[in-house]
């Protein structure tokens, strides 16, 4: 988008000790993520693509190398990116009034902003009529929500989102994907997104990375050029259809190299 760079790993490996050894996580991985850019990490199983977004949160540190946060170094947890997880990670005893004021309070922030911040973020997500619900009385897109809008309230100056919608429904997930790509279109938030639905990554981002199989790295960089606003009826064209070409062959490589580095046969279930 021609921005600022606002996150970068420079150098960076990873190396988790197991019991019958060490995993290689990331090796070497150099990237950059522009100011206000939507970037989808996709790639094989194992790649390092959620490994290297919880080192983005200072959730765990680089072997080597180094993440940076405008230029600075992400040495712990860093409260300007703010993670959304698959699981929807809500206090089930609050309501959706106070899930989203959550962080807030923690904040000290007083309680009249809150309130009023926790609504405009309430009413940017289309959960009007629903704060002084629990989120077990919601449906998983709702809760999905709920995270987005406590997310939104915290103000971080980038989102973190590791698979958020993996566990609903296809439609729901559609619905989600448009959902996000209006919240993303009106807070211009930096978006870190990581996937491994080729579809979703096209629908949502402006630029792709497919990383290579374990250890991961930077495989290609692919710009989505797909016109925005963007809806779901962009998968029906020749452009969506050429991109998603490009990428999975990128892609199929490198599930093919995890396949054999792993032992695992095509049709193996």
């Amino acid at each position: 988008m021609g921005g600022s760079t606002i996150l970068s790993a420079h150098g960076v490996s990873k190396t988790f000790s197991v019991k019958d050894g060490e995993i290689v996580a990331v090796k070497d991985l150099n990237f950059e993520v522009e100011e206000g850019d939507f970037v989808c990490l996709v790639g094989a199983s194992g790649c390092g693509k959620s490994t290297l977004l919880n080192m983005f949160a200072g959730f765990t540190q680089p072997t080597s190398g180094e993440v940076r946060l405008r230029r600075e170094p992400i040495i712990g947890v860093e409260p300007r990116c703010g993670m959304v997880f698959q699981s929807y990670a809500l206090l089930p005893w609050k309501t959706v009034s106070k899930n989203v004021q959550f962080g807030l309070k923690m904040q000290g922030v007083a309680r009249a902003e809150r309130e009023e911040t926790a609504d405009r973020y309430i009413r940017m997500v289309n959960l009007e009529g629903f704060e002084d619900h629990y989120p077990p009385e919601l449906s998983g897109g709702m809760q999905q929500r709920v995270t987005f809008a406590r997310i939104l309230a915290a103000n971080p100056e980038v989102f973190l989102m590791d698979e958020p919608f993996a566990a609903l429904d296809a439609m729901t997930r559609q619905v989600m994907q448009q959902e996000l790509l209006r919240i993303h279109e009106d807070s211009k938030k930096t978006t870190l997104f990581v996937t491994h639905n080729i579809d979703e990554a096209l629908v949502l981002s402006d630029t792709i990375v497919v990383m290579s199989a374990r250890p991961g790295r930077v495989k290609t960089v692919v710009r989505n050029t797909l016109p925005r606003p963007r809806k779901i009826d962009v998968q029906l064209s020749p452009d969506y259809l050429r991109i998603k070409q490009e990428i999975w062959g990128q892609v199929e490589e490198e599930v093919r190299a995890h396949m054999e580095a792993t032992g695992v046969q095509m049709g193996d279930d």
